[in-house]
């Protein structure tokens, strides 16, 4: 046998010899692979079964709290909504603390699959560049040259068949090579994603836990101001609603009355476009974006008492806030007493105005204007300390939006920069 005859043969053994290897080596730490992968699909099934579980839950204590709002207005009934909304918050950390495990576990699941699909990868490359070698080293020579090297001219068929299969297997291990590659790019996408989805969780636990300690207050709060006693809850009761009635009332007539006067004078058209017209641009007047109380939301804990007419926005005491928009200050109320409630209104074109509630210090004047993003006062709502409100769990803002005097979603006016 010469030596170009035994040059053609040797690689024709390295590629038939090769594939079968790299296969081999493939399905070995495959089958290792899989077997993970599918150990942590039965621990994600699992946690999500739990997590459905804990929803479960969850409804049923609404479920409880709506009920139990439908009865008679009392301390007993108060007291058992309190306990459902702690009791439903600590599912609520709970399911979190699980989805979060979930996480965890479809992270390293997407951690092993990018593994095999690398390995992968490379054994494609090393098998693409084998047979690319193959054809390079015989793509040269003209047909009598191969001829030549071959006793018969079947063996001759032989070698041109084989050519054929190779450049098949490198067309099909190029495209298998592309694939894999698109495959490794959305998952490690997914692991980004996962990864901030684990972020947010993160920060919604650490604010539920803050919720959890403000609905063990609440309940602790109204049993020292009863002392247990349903007589002196009723008067609570009573005087809280007179509170909520006057404010209301308050805020109501002194918006009518000053943008009458406003508009008289043509004020209120003085402002720039960009200022009459707010639609769904308002300014969100803190830096938190977390909720507490939605607008007339169903959790709301004195919602049997009266609705709720704003958002609360998580704010610690003493945060700065900010005018939503341009407008003149109808009404600038301090209180110096932690029963009294503390807020400035702020009155825009278009019929709208902004409330803030329970300020615990007033920086404007009534009477006066302010651009948007001007610091208007700083956020109370701490029991205890001046201007914060009855029956207050924490600190945080009070935010309303009214139309024509009627409070609106603030939701469908505030810019949409969150998540919800």
């Amino acid at each position: 046998m010469n030596i170009k005859k035994f040059t053609i043969l040797l690689s024709l053994c390295i590629v038939f010899l090769a594939v079968p290897y790299f296969v081999i080596s493939v399905n070995a730490a495959g089958n290792s692979t899989q077997a993970e992968v599918d150990q942590l699909n039965q621990e994600i099934e699992a946690r999500q079964s739990k997590i459905k579980q804990i929803e479960d839950s969850i409804l049923q204590y609404k479920k409880k709290i709506e009920e139990t709002r439908l009865e008679k207005v009392s301390l007993d009934n108060q007291l058992s909504i309190l306990q459902n909304r702690v009791t439903g918050v600590e599912l609520d950390i709970k399911l979190i603390n699980e989805k979060l495990d979930t996480i965890n576990l479809q992270i390293e699941k997407l951690q092993f699959e990018i593994a095999e699909k690398e390995k992968s990868i490379e054994i494609q490359k090393v098998i693409s560049a084998e047979l690319i070698r193959t054809l390079h080293k015989n793509g040269g020579r003209n047909l009598v040259e191969i001829l030549a090297v071959y006793d018969s001219f079947s063996s001759f068929y032989n070698k041109l068949q084989y050519l054929k299969t190779v450049e098949t297997n490198l067309a099909d291990t190029t495209k298998s090579l592309k694939i894999a590659k698109a495959d490794l790019e959305g998952e490690k996408e997914e692991t980004k994603q996962r990864r901030l989805a684990y972020k947010d969780l993160e920060d919604k636990l650490s604010e539920r836990k803050k919720d959890l300690e403000e609905q063990a207050f609440a309940k602790e709060d109204i049993l020292i101001k009863t002392k247990n006693s349903e007589k002196v809850y009723e008067t609570l009761v009573e005087n809280l609603k007179r509170q909520y009635q006057d404010t209301e009332s308050e805020i109501t007539g002194f918006e009518k009355q000053i943008r009458q006067k406003l508009e008289e004078q043509k004020k209120l058209e003085s402002f720039p476009p960009a200022e009459q017209d707010f639609g769904n641009k308002l300014s969100w007047p803190t830096q938190s974006r977390y909720l507490t109380a939605y607008f007339h939301d169903p959790d709301y804990p004195f919602r049997n008492v009266f609705e709720h007419t704003g958002i609360d926005i998580r704010a610690a005491q003493a945060t700065p806030i900010k005018a939503a928009g341009t407008g003149y200050i109808g009404r600038a109320k301090h209180c110096s007493a932690s029963t009294c409630y503390s807020y400035v209104m702020v009155i825009h074109p278009g019929g709208l105005a902004t409330v803030y509630g329970h300020l615990s210090k007033i920086l404007v004047n009534e009477e006066g204007f302010v651009s948007r993003g001007d610091i208007i006062g700083y956020s109370g709502g701490t029991p205890g300390t001046a201007g914060a409100g009855p029956f207050v769990t924490g600190p945080h803002l009070h935010f309303e939006v009214r139309l024509n005097g009627i409070p609106v979603n603030p939701l469908d006016y505030l810019i949409r920069d969150w998540d919800e």
